[in-house]
């Protein structure tokens, strides 16, 4: 009995979500074919150029968008950003600093400040165990 090892392959929208980029920005050989964990390994380890154009200016998928601005992706869709947006465009609305994107960052600190307090609270009632 030999063992052969079978190559893990993943489609486009879930590479494209591991290295960060918007999927309908790609090139088109790599929206339409598979990519294998050795070409992901490749694509992240040395990046070609269309994917460091991606990562720089975008268009970002909104997980990026709403890291970028402070946020959450929730935070984003109540302030009427559904689509994938550029670096220019995320500068743009960090200058317009409208109301919906500063209470948004507010909420965002509150909940991290939250996370903080819980995580230290559970710590403490470990330690106290």
């Amino acid at each position: 009995m030999t063992s052969h090892q079978s190559t893990q392959t993943m489609k486009p929208a879930t590479a494209a979500k591991k290295l960060g980029v918007y999927l309908e920005a790609t090139p088109a050989e790599f929206q339409e074919g598979v990519v294998t964990r050795d070409e992901l390994n490749a694509l992240q380890a040395d990046p070609p150029e269309w994917l460091r154009e991606l990562r720089s200016n975008g268009p970002h998928p909104r997980p990026v968008v709403a890291a970028k601005l402070g946020v959450s992706i929730s935070g984003l869709a109540r302030g009427g950003v559904t689509e994938a947006l550029t670096t220019e465009q995320i500068e743009a609305l960090k200058q317009e600093s409208p109301e919906w994107l500063q209470k948004e960052r507010a909420t965002q600190a509150e909940v991290r400040k939250e996370t903080v307090r819980i995580k230290e609270k559970n710590k403490q009632e470990q330690q106290g165990r």
